[in-house]
């Protein structure tokens, strides 16, 4: 696990770990980020009390945490946690399982966004929704079977040694981008709906705007180098930003037509808000209205940069 700056969730993911039913032994591997909050602290706490092992990443980024972390591992399957998220009772159990069953080099299954605020829900809805995140089975689920990518993963030790772990060059994206190495190295890299990780979205729009444009940057990048590889999927939001730009320059030259795009796509968003109704907490079918732009417009933009402008490695994410 990976971590910078996670005060608020670090122990609850570590928690979900240690309450696997795994009849095996267990190791919890944590690389510590330059954080700047009590993230050390809280992780030094839970090594004094439970098999956990600490590494310093002083590179902050979650490609070489992992990296770390997976050289520090004594076992053969290795359990991708994020901080923000909470593995389901039985999952380890159920993804070694799955692992021996079909021998993929890479199991995972559900990203299940849930949020604790009105604003997080609405980004958690759009994270479980087609109309949010574009409809991919890890976000939204599906049926059992080989897939491009899946959220996390469980991997055989000896697939990531022999391929190289993770790009360190590689910011964000950098599991979409090990997951295609291992299919061209043609291994399996395994779906399944029973693997589900509860997972906490940001919960202000500042750091859902950033972690959305850096997640396009990259995005975009790896599409660039990829273009084959790429669903088509990732291409609407750029499209999207592409056509509010030309409708909105186009008004300012006195051509009011076009602006029916941007106001289609608003009153669009506004009928999700609604039809969203209990399944986000109270006000958050309102947060709707800012969450789901916000997703679309800041992945799209990021995306449309990293894909022209190529992204640059930086030294935290």
């Amino acid at each position: 696990m990976p971590v910078l700056n996670e005060e608020k969730y670090l122990e609850t993911a570590v928690m979900s770990i240690l309450a696997q039913e795994f009849e095996g032994p267990v190791e919890v591997i944590i690389a510590l980020g330059p954080s700047t909050d009590a993230t050390d602290a809280i992780a030094e706490n839970l090594a004094l009390n439970f098999p956990v092992i600490l590494v310093r990443n002083a590179a902050g980024t979650t490609s070489n945490g992992l990296n770390l972390a997976i050289a520090a591992a004594k076992h053969d399957v290795i359990v991708r946690v994020d901080a923000h998220a909470k593995l389901m009772p039985g999952y380890t159990k159920l993804a070694v399982e799955i692992l021996n069953q079909t021998g993929a080099a890479n199991v995972g299954g559900v990203m299940k966004a849930v949020g604790h605020r009105p604003f997080q829900s609405a980004v958690a809805w759009g994270y479980n929704s087609p109309f949010g995140l574009g409809g991919g089975s890890f976000h939204v689920g599906g049926q059992a079977g080989p897939s491009d990518s899946v959220y996390l993963g469980v991997f055989r030790r000896t697939v990531l040694e022999k391929l190289g772990a993770f790009d360190p060059a590689v910011i964000r994206g950098q599991d979409w981008e090990l997951n295609l190495r291992i299919r061209n190295s043609g291994e399996v890299v395994w779906f399944d709906p029973r693997l589900q990780v509860e997972y906490h979205p940001r919960s202000s729009w500042s750091h859902l705007a950033r972690q959305f444009f850096d997640t396009g940057i990259w995005r975009g990048e790896l599409t660039r180098r990829n273009v084959k590889a790429a669903s088509l999927r990732y291409f609407a939001p750029p499209a999207l930003v592409i056509l509010i730009a030309v409708s909105l320059l186009s008004a300012l030259l006195g051509w009011t037509l076009p602006l029916l795009l941007p106001l289609g796509y608003l009153s669009a968003v506004s009928a999700l808000g609604i039809y969203a109704g209990r399944r986000v907490l109270p006000g958050g079918h309102v947060s709707i209205l800012l969450a789901l732009p916000t997703m679309h417009v800041s992945w799209g933009a990021g995306f449309i940069a990293g894909f022209v402008f190529r992204a640059k490695p930086k030294t935290s994410d």
